[in-house]
């Protein structure tokens, strides 16, 4: 019999086992543990344009007595799997559900590395189209921003659309899906837990970093004031630190929606070009936002041109 040494024969089941299983471990994948089965890594506040690594978004677990429900996956496949680590380590129940909050990439690319769980996956109604709208574009900016990371941050489309009244049972809780026509995008939800009145608001709350609008300004702020009246106790946002003081995030958003909508008209009524208004609209928020030059700017080049035809 041939005889190998022990390094080389060490090497080689290192090898095999990561042949087997590529998956990311969880050792520097944070997590805040909320109580009650509540878990959220947070993201990093960093833009999409200048150092976007898939890792920008909000994503949460939730875990109950017959298995998880995951919130957002995040925006590859890395990401995705350390997720998936970090709740392996955490409980051995099964994956249940895996929800999609809206389609921005940041939230959906880590679907993938859930596969083998075999879960549902849920999401508004619009969101697979969208998702399938978008792919090829998404698929390009992955390559781009994530080089290699974006490799097998595939779509994986919802198998269950979200209706009025939706619940999803975890087993001594459950969670209630609710569904927005037009607001941070057309395929926005939230989620409220049942038993610790969590609110997962996805992009609909955004905090500390600059609000972004995709779709209806007037949209978000509806959706706003209907969170407003939710009967929660804690939230978790799309971005930014979970907060029971969630009345008072929501008015600070609230306020930054009002003053860019009142500016972008005002400038439209005046004759001021968008190139102009991108760099003047809503400027007594600009102390209060991280990355707000930046977003603001692109908030005021989605708006403009559709509240010219109000």
């Amino acid at each position: 019999m041939k005889h190998i040494s022990v390094g080389k024969y060490l090497a080689m089941v290192i090898a095999f086992v990561f042949y087997l299983e590529p998956t990311a471990k969880a050792a520097d994948f944070s997590l805040e543990n909320l109580g009650d089965g509540i878990y959220v890594h947070h993201g990093e506040h960093l833009d999409i344009d200048t150092g976007y690594q898939g890792d920008i978004a909000n994503i949460s677990f939730v875990v109950g007595s017959r298995g998880v429900a995951v919130i957002d996956t995040g925006g590859s496949l890395k990401v995705g799997k350390q997720l998936r680590a970090a709740i392996k380590e955490v409980t051995s129940l099964p994956i249940l559900y895996v929800i999609n909050t809206h389609v921005h990439p940041d939230h959906i690319f880590g679907n993938a590395a859930f596969l083998q769980d075999k879960p549902i996956f849920v999401g508004h109604t619009k969101l697979g189209d969208i998702m399938q709208l978008r792919q090829e574009a998404y698929s390009k900016l992955n390559v781009r921003y994530l080089g290699a990371d974006a490799e097998g941050s595939v779509i994986v489309k919802p198998s269950l659309a979200v209706v009025a009244g939706s619940k999803l049972d975890l087993g001594n809780r459950s969670l209630l899906l609710t569904s927005y026509v037009a607001a941070h995008t057309v395929t926005d939800i939230s989620v409220i837990d049942s038993k610790t009145r969590t609110l997962f608001t996805g992009d609909l709350l955004f905090i500390d970093r600059t609000p972004v609008i995709e779709s209806d300004i007037k949209g978000l702020i509806e959706a706003i004031d209907g969170l407003k009246i939710s009967s929660v106790n804690q939230v978790v946002p799309g971005h930014g630190p979970c907060t029971k003081n969630w009345i008072a995030a929501l008015d600070n958003e609230r306020r930054y929606l009002d003053v860019l909508l009142t500016d972008i008209r005002t400038k439209i009524k005046s004759g001021v070009s968008m190139e102009v208004t991108m760099d003047t609209a809503a400027a007594s928020e600009k102390d209060k936002w991280l990355l707000f030059k930046v977003a603001n700017r692109r908030n005021v080049n989605t708006l403009y041109p559709l509240l010219e035809w109000e």
